[in-house]
């Protein structure tokens, strides 16, 4: 088969070559598969005998992903497991890039305690997000590998293993896109976990990814935003029996005292009213006070009852 397209990568060193030693089986990609090193540095995959075709190594002084090439573009790698009998993974049409950094929380949290510089991939900074995009426009534009994936990239470390996302062997043989290592038969790795693919798919196609601020949020999201405290939706004043309700008892609450505010507050301008009437030369000063806190009295118990009424 005679490869078309661009096989290297614009920038892309190729100081570490392995293509001579391994030479691979000749492939028209459609499928990008990515992964993370767990390490710091550039690995030394066994000489080659484990790597990938593109290793992204993060330069977070200039603020952008270092590119080295392993092998050609539709060139088959070496970092996924083919079990014997199975179907074909490395050799796939697909290619892999590795990203030097790690998807494990765990990990994350000791690099940051001790200082470490790293990339970790359910945060990953906008640079490293739009170069690469920039590879996946490369693919796409060079090779036609799709600019999508329509895959759940799951956290780890519940990624691992079996994990509801792995693909079937049909799955995997149908597959166009970008998926992860995480989502490849007969293997059980876990990376890149919840690799956000979605923004680089999206800064791929259109330049910038989706704003938060973009996604109006519904009615009942606004009302758990801001009656939730720790996922669970807390009302003032409920009974001690049952301090947490539904949604929907909530809104029934909110327009209850809402009905109440409403109708107290119609009293007090009723006892203004009467306050005014009063108002003249010979005002009894007392009187007046008295009538007035005898009006809001008598509002307030009947709201009190109103309201109770209406609850039972």
């Amino acid at each position: 088969m005679a490869m078309s397209g661009p096989q290297r990568y614009p920038g892309a060193s190729t100081a570490y070559w392995y293509g001579s030693k391994y030479p691979g089986s000749v492939m028209e990609v459609n499928v990008i598969v990515w992964h993370t090193t767990e390490g710091t540095s550039l690995p030394s995959y066994s000489g080659g005998a484990e790597a990938p075709n593109f290793t992204a190594k993060p330069d977070f002084a200039a603020k952008r992903l270092v590119w080295y090439q392993h092998f050609d573009f539709d060139v088959s790698a070496r970092a996924l497991v083919n079990a014997a009998g199975g179907v074909e993974t490395n050799t796939l049409n697909v290619c892999q890039i590795e990203i030097v950094g790690t998807c494990d929380p765990t990990t994350h949290a000791k690099w940051t305690n001790a200082g470490y510089a790293h990339l970790y991939t359910p945060e990953l900074p906008d640079w490293a997000i739009r170069d690469l995009a920039a590879f996946a426009k490369w693919a796409n534009a060079s090779h036609g590998v799709p600019l999508s994936s329509g895959l759940t990239f799951k956290a780890y470390p519940g990624s691992y293993g079996s994990n509801g996302v792995r693909m079937s062997g049909s799955q995997w043989t149908a597959f166009q896109g970008h998926c992860g290592h995480q989502h490849v038969p007969e293997n059980d790795h876990g990376d890149p976990g919840a690799f956000p693919i979605a923004a680089i798919l999206a800064v791929a196609k259109n330049g910038t990814a989706p704003s938060e601020e973009d996604a109006m949020p519904t009615a009942d999201e606004v009302a758990k935003a801001v009656l939730t405290y720790d996922g669970i939706i807390a009302v003032p004043g409920a009974p001690t029996s049952n301090p947490t309700w539904t949604l929907s008892s909530v809104q029934t609450e909110i327009l209850k005292r809402l009905d109440k505010a409403n109708a107290t507050l119609a009293a007090q301008s009723a006892a203004i009213t009467a306050l005014a009437g009063q108002l003249g030369e010979d005002v009894d000063t007392e009187a007046v006070v008295t009538a007035v806190q005898q009006a809001i009295k008598d509002a307030v118990i009947k709201v009190d009852v109103d309201v109770n009424t209406k609850e039972s």
